[in-house]
């Protein structure tokens, strides 16, 4: 009975072993194998077979991740101060690299973002930060690039996501948009009647060409007035006889 029992601990010691040698990696991801402290390669994907107890592995996953970067005070070039945010994507391109050349290889990576963003955006203008985005992102993805190449990280987008300006910036940018819209507007308003008066100077000079023209204008101008209820319409030739008959009346009123 006992050596019954020794042959089951027996098997499954064995059994235990058999399961740490063997391991299975995805397609995605990779293991840096040591072997007594000392690098041996990376394996997978597929079936990968270690030496328990001996051999001391790390898994990498291959596929791209995402970094948040937190929200960084910024003191632009025009001396303003804002809150920036951005998200940076990358992934691991040479697993040994990113075990044995740096520690924690994704938190190195968000630090390095961190301390770009506010030396890139630290050099800008407010203006140039709202406007030119798109610049500074592709800027701000060559530079982390680099620095975490020899990581073997490749950085392969960096986007701004947020930059959130004082409440007081927020409202002289309102003004400054209310302005501009008022500056537009008297401008158009300006155009519209140099225009106008440009064309009623032209219809000016063919009505004095042609006197029975302006007779037919008077006649529609007369038209479209008649329209209206309550109006007493006196042509521009009988103003001088009405004019007479308001002052006799008013005479004789008088006396």
């Amino acid at each position: 009975m006992e050596i019954i029992y020794v042959v089951f601990i027996i098997a499954m010691f064995l059994v235990l072993l058999l399961a740490s040698a063997i391991k299975i990696m995805a397609e995605y991801q990779r293991i840096v194998v040591f072997r007594l402290g000392r690098l041996l390669g990376i394996k997978g994907p597929g079936l990968v077979f270690v030496i328990p107890m001996i051999d001391s592995t790390i898994k990498l996953d291959l596929r791209t991740r995402v970094i948040d970067v937190p929200k960084q005070r910024v003191i632009t070039k025009d001396n303003v101060t804002v809150d920036v945010d951005a998200v940076v994507y990358f992934r691991v391109t040479d697993p040994q690299k990113a075990i044995v050349e740096v520690q924690r290889y994704d938190v190195a990576t968000s630090l390095l973002a961190q301390t770009t963003l506010r030396d890139i955006l630290g050099n800008q203008t407010l203006d140039e930060l709202l406007s030119k985005r798109e610049e500074l992102n592709k800027s701000l993805q060559a530079i982390i690039d680099q620095g975490t190449d020899p990581w073997g990280i490749k950085v392969s987008n960096v986007t701004i996501r947020d930059v959130a300006l004082p409440p007081e910036m927020l409202r002289a940018i309102a003004k400054q948009a209310e302005a501009e819209r008022e500056k537009r507007s008297r401008i158009i308003i300006a155009d519209g009647e140099f225009q106008a008066s440009k064309k009623m100077v032209e219809a000016a000079m063919l009505y004095g060409t042609a006197p029975a023209a302006l007779r037919l204008r008077e006649l529609q101008t007369l038209a479209e007035i008649a329209r209206e209820k309550n109006l007493i319409i006196v042509p521009a030739g009988e103003m001088g006889t009405v004019a007479g008959i308001a002052k006799a009346v008013n005479k004789k009123v008088v006396e």
